[in-house]
C-alpha cells in the first residue's frame, strides 16, 4: 500500500523546508509545491520570487522530493491585493497576510493540491491542530516568538481537517539546526519580513504605484494644523516615522504619532508623547467575525484578544453585536488600535477565531 501523499506549500524558507524534510522522514510521500503569488511590473521593482523559487526547487532536490509550481497572480490579484487597495482607500489599515491565507494557501492551494492526488497539505507555519471534544481546536505555536495563529483565524474545520503544521511543536533554533544537520539550502537563509508583495521595499513608495496622492492638513486634537501629509492612505495609527513635524516650532521636542484619520475633511489627525491618551482605546467593534469551531461560542465570554502580531495576550470581554458582529471590552486600554487590522481571540493556547476591527472605542 503506498502511503499517503502530502503536498508541501514551500516558500523558499527554512520553515517549510524543514515541514517538507520532516513529513519525509515520517514516511509519507512529499510533493514540494511553489506558489507564485505575485508578478512585480516595471514600475514596481524586483521582489525575491526568483531567488525563493531556487531554493525550493533545490530543498526538493537535495530531499529527492518531486518539484512543482503553481502560478496564483491572477487569484491573489483579485482576491487579496484588490481587497487591499480598497481598504487603504478607505483609511483602513488592512491585513493581507490573514486573506492571503484564506484565499490562497488555504483554499487555492488546497484545492490545487487535490488536483495532485493528495490527501493533504501542509505548511511552515508555527502553529498547531489537535483533535479534541470531537472537533479540532487550532492552537498557538510552541515557541512564543514565532507563533502564527493569529494570521490563521480563518481556518475552520474544513481546512484544517488535511492540513498539517510539522513545525508547531519546535522552537525556531532546532528548526534551524535540523535544516543545517540535513544540509538544507535554506538553513541559514534570513527570515522574511514585511508584507509578502512589499517585501523590503519602501511601503510609501510601493504604493504611491497604486494610489493618488491627496496631500491633507495634519491636525492636533484641538484643531491646530501643524503640518501636511501626503495622504491617509500612507500612514497607520500610532506611526512615528515619517512624519516629518519633529522640529515643528513651538512643539514640546516629545515625538509626533498618528492618532486618527478624518476622512471628510481628509485630515490626519496627530499627537505628542507614546503615552498620549488619543493613542488609546477601551475598546473595539469588529465584523466580518469566523469562529475556528464553524459556529460563534456563547457571547459574552471572558478571553484574550491580540489586535496586532506579536501583541502579548490582552484579556477582555467580547460581546456580541447585531449582524454578526462584536464589541471587546479590554480590562485596560491599549495603543493603537487600528480599523482594518484583525483582533484574534484566544483561551490558554487555543485560538477561537477573530474578526476585522471596523471601529475604536473610547
Amino acid at each position: 500500500m503506498n502511503p499517503p501523499r502530502i503536498v508541501v506549500g514551500l516558500s523558499g524558507g527554512v520553515d517549510s523546508s524543514v515541514a517538507a524534510l520532516l513529513l519525509h522522514e515520517q514516511g509519507f510521500e512529499v510533493h514540494g509545491v511553489f506558489m507564485r503569488n505575485w508578478e512585480d511590473t516595471p514600475d514596481t521593482g524586483q521582489c525575491s520570487a526568483g531567488e525563493d523559487l531556487r531554493d525550493a526547487a533545490e530543498v526538493c532536490e537535495t530531499l529527492g522530493i518531486p518539484f512543482h509550481q503553481v502560478n496564483f497572480t491572477a487569484e491573489y490579484r483579485e482576491r487579496v491585493f484588490a481587497y487591499f487597495l480598497a481598504e487603504h482607500r478607505a483609511g483602513r489599515t488592512p491585513n493581507p497576510d490573514v486573506l492571503c491565507n484564506k484565499e490562497i494557501k488555504f483554499r487555492a492551494f488546497l484545492e490545487h493540491a487535490g488536483r495532485l492526488g493528495a490527501s493533504g497539505i501542509a505548511t511552515g507555519h508555527y502553529a498547531r491542530c489537535e483533535a479534541r471534544d470531537g472537533r479540532l481546536r487550532l492552537l498557538k505555536g510552541l515557541d512564543p516568538g514565532k507563533d502564527q495563529s493569529y494570521f490563521l483565524y480563518t481556518l475552520g474545520q474544513a481546512q484544517l481537517a488535511p492540513t498539517r503544521f510539522p513545525v508547531g511543536a519546535l522552537p525556531k533554533r532546532e528548526v534551524r539546526a535540523i535544516a543545517a544537520r540535513a544540509r538544507l539550502p535554506t538553513h541559514d537563509k534570513k527570515d522574511s519580513t514585511g508584507i509578502c508583495f512589499i517585501g523590503e521595499r519602501d511601503f510609501r513608495e510601493f504604493l504611491g504605484h497604486y494610489l493618488p496622492h491627496t496631500p491633507g492638513p495634519m491636525l492636533t486634537p484641538e484643531g491646530e494644523e501643524v503640518g501636511t501629509h501626503v495622504g491617509l492612505a500612507f500612514y497607520t495609527l500610532g506611526q512615528r516615522q515619517g512624519l516629518a513635524i519633529g522640529g515643528r516650532r513651538g512643539s514640546s521636542g516629545r515625538p509626533w504619532f498618528v492618532a486618527g484619520k478624518d476622512l471628510a475633511r481628509n485630515a490626519l489627525l496627530v499627537v505628542q508623547g507614546d503615552g498620549h491618551p488619543a493613542l488609546y482605546a477601551g475598546g473595539l467593534r469588529a465584523g466580518a467575525l469566523h469562529w475556528v469551531a464553524g459556529h460563534a461560542p456563547a457571547l459574552p465570554l471572558r478571553a484574550n484578544a491580540k489586535v496586532r502580531y506579536r501583541q502579548a495576550d490582552q484579556p477582555c470581554t467580547i460581546t456580541a453585536l447585531d449582524a454578526g458582529a462584536c464589541e471587546v471590552r479590554f480590562d485596560t486600554p491599549q495603543r493603537a488600535v487600528t480599523p482594518g487590522q484583525s483582533v484574534v481571540f484566544y483561551q490558554g493556547d487555543e485560538c477561537l477565531g477573530g474578526g476585522v476591527i471596523d471601529a475604536v472605542l473610547a
